[in-house]
């Protein structure tokens, strides 16, 4: 009983740490936030800290993913909400770039992550997280016949990075339209994607073959 409980508070002091360094985070930005303040703010001891995490980066790292986790999950969440799968695909790619310019996220997410990971790590994050769903959410529409068949990784890739380009131009922008723009503009640019109606169905063994 007493190693349940201890195991509990040990889970809500990092739970708490997660939450006040996110908050601190996102409105001052990580070089402006000392350890000192957040042990402070979340009323914990350094020790406490410590005992969580081995350093301030590595604190970082978690609040990053918690960040990631909940950006994938608005995108699915948009992505459900509809039945017909190209639609459920450009939904969740829509999502994804308003979710950048959410300022709980942004600086967390687009700013300060490349910077303080540096930009391979902050790459692999990214990889392993949305850019794991958008590989699966393309094969799923090779295999419908909805795309032309062609090799999943580089066109993941590819349209990772553009979307990524665009969510670090969209965190630095300071006009208001520029989302609605960015919008038009990966609508027009997934539209030229889809396979002609008059097409051929694309079959699955075709897309293993071009895994």
């Amino acid at each position: 009983m007493a190693q349940g409980v201890r195991a509990q508070q040990r889970e809500q002091t990092r739970r708490e740490l997660l939450r006040q360094s996110r908050r601190l985070f996102a409105d001052r930005g990580y070089a402006a936030v000392g350890l000192a303040e957040i042990v402070r703010v979340a009323g914990v001891t350094k020790g406490a800290l410590y005992h969580h995490f081995a350093s301030k980066e590595e604190l970082f790292r978690a609040v990053l993913a918690e960040v990631q986790d909940e950006v994938g999950r608005r995108v699915a969440t948009a992505a459900e909400a509809h039945d017909d799968p190209w639609t459920r695909f450009t939904a969740g790619c829509q999502e994804f770039l308003t979710a950048s310019t959410d300022p709980d996220l942004q600086r967390i997410m687009l700013v300060d992550g490349p910077s303080v990971l540096g930009w391979h790590e902050w790459r692999a994050l990214d990889e392993a997280a949305s850019g794991r769903h958008l590989a699966e959410a393309l094969t799923d529409l090779l295999a419908a016949g909805l795309i032309p068949a062609q090799p999943v990784a580089p066109l993941t890739h590819l349209l990772s990075g553009a979307m990524n380009e665009a969510a670090l131009w969209l965190a630095r922008s300071t006009d208001p339209a520029d989302l609605s723009a960015t919008r038009a503009a990966l609508g027009r640019m997934l539209d030229a994607l889809r396979a002609p109606a008059t097409g051929g169905t694309c079959r699955a063994d075709a897309v293993r073959d071009t895994r």
